[in-house]
C-alpha cells in the first residue's frame, strides 16, 4: 500500500527528480506553457504554485527563495505575478492531449491561466 508516500518518483532518485521539477519549472515560467507526461505535469503543478504564491509576497526573501529554485527566470515570473494578484490559486491549467508517439505515453500541456 501506498500509505504515507506523498509524491511521484518518476523512475528517479530525489536528486534527479528535483532537477527535473526545476528545469520543468523553469521552461514552464518561460514559455508559460509546455507539453509533458501526464505523471510529470501533475507533479510540477504544486511546484509551480508554490513558486507563485511565494513571488506575489514581492519582499527580498521571497525573491531570493524563487532564485534558489528556478534561477534567471524568476524575473519573468515576478513579472507574470501581476496578472495572478487577485487569484488565490488555481495559476495553472493542465489539458491532457491523449497518446503520443511510439511508445503512446498519455501526454498533456501544462500552462499558466490568463
Amino acid at each position: 500500500m501506498r500509505h504515507h508516500r506523498g509524491h511521484r518518483t518518476l523512475g528517479r532518485v530525489k536528486r534527479q527528480r528535483e532537477a527535473l521539477l526545476k528545469s520543468l519549472a523553469r521552461s514552464l515560467v518561460l514559455k508559460e506553457g509546455i507539453t509533458t507526461t501526464v505523471a510529470k505535469a501533475k507533479e510540477l503543478r504544486p511546484f509551480v504554485e508554490k513558486l507563485v504564491t511565494t513571488a506575489k509576497k514581492d519582499t527580498l526573501a521571497s525573491r531570493r527563495a524563487v532564485h534558489a529554485q528556478i534561477g534567471t527566470a524568476s524575473k519573468k515570473l515576478f513579472e507574470l505575478k501581476a496578472r495572478y494578484e487577485e487569484r488565490s490559486g488555481g495559476y495553472t491549467r493542465i489539458v491532457r492531449l491523449g497518446r503520443v508517439g511510439k511508445r503512446a505515453i498519455e501526454s498533456a500541456r501544462i500552462e499558466f491561466v490568463k
